[in-house]
């Protein structure tokens, strides 16, 4: 008897954990959560986790139903704080002036979609410009933004070149194996998909990586961001989004090449050798050296930051370990 009412009380539990994660309507049936994620760009291999849980039906498993939007002119960042998108991704650096106002916008960084900073400078190989010293007396294709040019500045000077040497040229470069056909001699870039591009069409280059220059560069970009209100009432529904995600960039780790497949064939217009050795190439650098996907550092968070703050790049200080969580991740 002792038995058989330990069973039923065994039971009885796992009903009520199984109904508590779910929510029913008045019917009895379980909702599921329609859920729209504004990307940072197109479509590319930073993104993969995503789309692999998609096809996987990791996000479906948990009750939600995802879509996969592109962002405004204005970025991810300032949708997702009106609540009219729950996620978003963003980079670090561009949710700084967001964080840094009189009041913040009502957004958070819920994880990192790759655990370093892989942005850098490339340039044609053999014409000096393997370090940061070496654009001395370039041309570089600037997108005139005070971060960028601080963060050149930053660098080339530790380096000990004369960063007023520099010939900075505004340009919007879409493609980097062009630009540097032509009059341009240096690019920033994140390798992970126009550095292995250049590897693609067999263009042998010269590349240096902004946080080997200062480490206070590894900042986090791009980022997992959501809504403050939304993530505030919909704790649960946000780390089961989590968790699928998760799911999804750990399967893009072990399977680089089915993964890869998969964002190909949601977006059949992307180049798929680029695709294929981009996504082996991001394979070691999701999760680099931390055991959970996702984990943000708050030592690396706030000194970026405060290096911001000290440059003059925002307006206000960001309190210590202000924008970003990790509690939303699954252990």
């Amino acid at each position: 008897m002792k038995r058989k009412s330990i069973i039923l009380l065994c039971i009885l539990c796992l009903v009520f954990v199984i109904s508590g994660c779910s929510k029913e309507n008045e019917e009895g049936n379980v909702e599921v959560e329609d859920i729209q994620v504004v990307l940072d760009w197109t479509p590319n291999t930073n993104h993969t986790g995503l789309y692999v849980a998609l096809e996987k039906g990791y996000f479906e498993k948990n009750n939600l139903n995802v879509e996969m939007v592109q962002p405004p002119e204005d970025g991810a960042t300032a949708l997702v704080s009106t609540g009219k998108a729950q996620f978003g991704i963003d980079f670090q650096d561009y949710m700084a002036p967001a964080l840094a106002r009189e009041e913040p916008l009502p957004v958070t960084a819920l994880a990192a979609l790759i655990q370093h900073n892989t942005s850098g400078i490339i340039s044609r190989k053999g014409e000096g410009i393997d370090t940061p010293k070496g654009m001395s007396g370039k041309t570089y294709a600037t997108w005139d933004l005070p971060v960028e040019k601080e963060i050149i500045k930053s660098v080339v000077e530790k380096d000990g070149g004369n960063y007023e040497d520099i010939k900075m040229v505004p340009s919007t470069v879409t493609d980097v194996v062009t630009a540097l056909n032509t009059d341009i001699d240096a690019v920033w870039i994140y390798y992970g998909w126009d550095g292995i591009a250049t590897e693609v069409k067999g263009l042998e280059t010269d590349y240096f990586a902004f946080k080997d220059i200062l480490p206070v560069l590894d900042y986090y970009s791009p980022v997992l961001i959501g809504n403050d209100e939304y993530i505030e009432k919909n704790s649960e529904e946000t780390k089961l989004f989590l968790q699928a995600v998760a799911k999804g960039y750990e399967y893009a780790i072990e399977n680089p090449e089915e993964a890869a497949n998969i964002l190909i064939d949601f977006n059949p217009e992307l180049d798929e050798e680029l695709v294929i050795e981009s996504q082996k190439w991001l394979a070691n650098e999701y999760k680099a050296d931390v055991e959970n996907w996702g984990y943000i550092d708050q030592e690396r968070w706030d000194g970026f930051y405060d290096w911001l703050f000290e440059n003059d790049l925002i307006e206000r200080e960001i309190p210590e370990g202000f924008g970003f969580t990790n509690d939303y991740l699954p252990n």
